[in-house]
């Protein structure tokens, strides 16, 4: 499974540790708001990811704003012409779309990330 990461309400986390200010912290990914926390331990870090995110979905509320939609699905990358070129090769080969083979390719490495 992942490590440094928690999960509250479909949102995650990165967690770091910062050695001179002896704290946990960390900031919640995958949307543009920046929501950010901190604790000296374990439960601080996780009760405080917990606050910080409930506090930005009533903020949404009392505005009457959908909070950002976690993980849309969609995304842009560069990569070296080589391997766009390549890529673009072996899903015309397949008879599959570019995207198709692009989401195969990532899905094949999430799956082995997340079996750890």
């Amino acid at each position: 499974m992942m490590k440094n990461c928690m999960e509250y309400k479909g949102y995650y986390d990165s967690i770091e540790y910062s050695n001179e200010d002896r704290c946990f912290y960390g900031k919640v990914l995958g949307i543009r708001s920046l929501i950010l926390f901190q604790g000296t331990n374990v439960q601080e870090l996780e009760d405080s990811f917990h606050q910080m995110l409930d506090e930005y979905l009533e903020d949404c509320r009392e505005a009457k704003t959908e909070p950002e939609k976690v993980y849309k699905g969609s995304f842009n990358i560069r990569v070296a012409s080589i391997l766009h070129k390549k890529a673009a090769i072996c899903a015309a080969s397949k008879g599959i779309s570019l995207n198709s083979f692009v989401e195969h390719a990532i899905s094949a490495y999430v799956r082995k990330c997340f079996a750890k």
